[in-house]
């Protein structure tokens, strides 16, 4: 429930502190008091978009803050250890604007995104405005509505998990069989184009190896010679071979005459002679290995061109075409294996499917007795808001198979019959804006007992009524408030009567500066406030009279 929230700097709220209770709380006051700010206000901290025409002239900056104490069922619990957030019994929520348009948001003093303010505040207030039944208006809203009265969400989990592998398998079983045509019709040039690689037998990094050859062939005559030249210089006349053989001869004499004392120099000339020998072995061979043959160099050119022309049919590069022959194998065996993999997708499917059947069928039958309850429920509420004649049900059509969903196969919709004798309709095409508000109004009273907020707010829910309907939705939500906590922001007197704490919001000007402050009332006070309801402006005796009626009244708190 919402403890307290602080507004500072807030179009005509300089700054406020109000402290709510559980029970119904009421917020009344004239047109343009300001009682829309307090809602705005309220808004910024459930995630409404900000508008820096929301701060107050003069002002650089605003701010509201609230105080939430919330269950430990709640699953904002969840949410704070998903997002690594700290949260006791109570949490602070704070959000701040500059003129600049920049914005800070707080999580009991942690910095948090707005998109995880929304999710948050899902699970903490719901807000009923008097055009909130346009919503009812709206059929695709009609399902959602019903699943969240009967807390049908974890059925709804089912379905969408067997829907989703339902309709995995069923597109998966589409591609293969769409690949499976595809090579049965190209089965012919697959065959082709296999055996065509299979004899070309290509090799990964072949390109670059035959590149490397064709240009060794094609200067073999200058690569010959420079072998030629590095032979000579090692083995010919004055060679380097000759030179350090006379060079180990001297040193070998040297170390006869002093005992070997030069045998390191010795053994490292020798070491040079032997490895100079090996070079020039090689030498000789690398020449012997240098073709003149340009035989080879047609083979090798005659093999490249063949590798590109086998590149470019098929759409790939040349280090490719060995993955490419793989390709094009696999789609030969799907043809040969496809239809078997095929028959055990359909097998798979039709047992995902009956899965889901069976899951979307237990769902279907939760609506139909989530269903009957909210309609009976309606229906109790309908005669004293003077809707003795009118009858509301909920609809409940199964679709055709192309048009199931994550959330079952069920088209929901409320229709309601004003009259006697007269058929069922949609809401939008039977039911006025007053009867419509009234149905409404019964359906959000039921709803809201079976909600997971712990805070909801009825912003002049009760427009357009009066008298004993008023009087009627004053009880109701009274009833309401024995379970919830209940703010409702109304004009009527009959709903007001019913508060165990009653606001009045007021609008002062001095030194031509606006301002509005909220007021807790006394008893005597909201005697006072209730009558101004009755009368106007002007307080009489007799409105006096008439509030000290309503609020003596003997209210059963029994729920519905």
């Amino acid at each position: 429930m919402l403890k307290s929230l602080s507004i500072k700097n807030v179009v005509l709220i300089e700054s406020l502190e109000i402290e709510f209770s559980k029970g119904l709380t009421v917020l009344s006051g004239e047109t343009g008091a300001g009682k829309s700010i307090l809602l705005d206000s309220l808004g910024l901290l459930l995630g409404n978009r900000a508008e820096t025409s929301l701060i107050r002239t003069g002002e650089d900056k605003l701010s509201v803050s609230g105080v939430f104490e919330i269950d430990k069922s709640n699953k904002i619990y969840s949410i704070a250890k998903e997002y690594d957030l700290d949260i006791d019994d109570d949490i602070i929520i704070k959000r701040t604007i500059t003129s600049e348009g920049k914005g800070k948001i707080l999580f009991n003093d942690q910095p948090i995104t707005l998109k995880l303010l929304k999710e948050i505040s899902q699970h903490l207030i719901e807000i009923h405005g008097q055009h909130d039944s346009q919503g009812l208006l709206n059929q695709d809203l009609h399902g959602p509505i019903l699943d969240s009265y009967g807390k049908l969400e974890k059925s709804i989990k089912d379905v969408s998990l067997a829907y989703k592998q339902y309709k995995t398998t069923q597109k998966e079983l589409k591609q293969k069989e769409e690949q499976l045509l595809k090579a049965q019709k190209e089965e012919e040039n697959l065959i082709h184009w296999v055996n065509e690689l299979e004899k070309t037998s290509p090799q990964k990094g072949e390109e670059e190896t035959l590149r490397i050859r064709r240009n060794e062939l094609m200067n073999a005559e200058k690569i010959i010679e420079k072998l030629n030249t590095a032979y000579s210089s090692l083995n010919g006349s004055f060679s380097v071979i000759e030179q350090i053989t006379k060079a180990r001869n001297a040193i070998s004499r040297a170390n006869e005459i002093v005992n070997n004392k030069y045998s390191q120099i010795e053994e490292s000339l020798e070491n040079a002679l032997y490895t100079l020998n090996d070079t020039i072995s090689d030498i000789e061979n690398s020449s012997e290995d240098i073709s003149l043959n340009q035989n080879e160099i047609d083979n090798i050119e005659t093999r490249l061109y063949h590798l590109r022309d086998l590149a470019k049919k098929h759409n790939t590069q040349i280090d490719l075409l060995p993955e490419k022959l793989e390709e094009l194998k696999s789609l030969l065996n799907n043809i040969q294996y496809g239809q078997s993999e095929i028959n055990e997708l359909k097998q798979t499917l039709e047992v995902q499917k009956n899965n889901y059947i069976e899951k979307a069928t237990s769902l279907s039958n939760l609506r139909q007795k989530t269903a009957e309850t909210l309609d009976k429920y309606v229906a109790k509420e309908l005669p004293a808001l003077k809707m003795e004649k009118a009858k509301f049900k909920t609809e409940i059509i199964k679709k055709d198979e192309p048009n199931w969903s994550e959330t079952g196969w069920d088209d929901i919709c409320f229709k309601v019959s004003t009259n006697p004798n007269t058929p069922f309709g949609a809401l939008n095409k039977i039911a006025s804006g007053g009867e419509l508000s009234r149905f409404m109004l019964a359906l959000k009273v039921n709803l809201a007992q079976n909600s997971s907020q712990e805070t909801i707010i009825f912003d002049e829910i009760d427009a357009g009524i009066g008298g004993a309907t008023a009087e009627a939705v004053g009880e109701r939500l009274s009833r309401l408030s024995q379970n919830e906590q209940v703010l409702v922001v109304t004009h009527s007197p009959q709903v007001a009567s019913f508060s165990t704490e009653h606001y009045k919001v007021e609008k002062q000007t001095k030194d031509n500066i606006t301002t509005t402050s909220l007021t807790k009332l006394s008893k005597e006070g909201k005697l006072e406030e209730i009558a101004r309801m009755l009368s106007g402006e002007t307080i009489t005796k007799e409105a006096r009279a008439a509030a000290s009626v309503l609020l003596e009244k003997d209210i059963n708190p029994t729920l519905f």
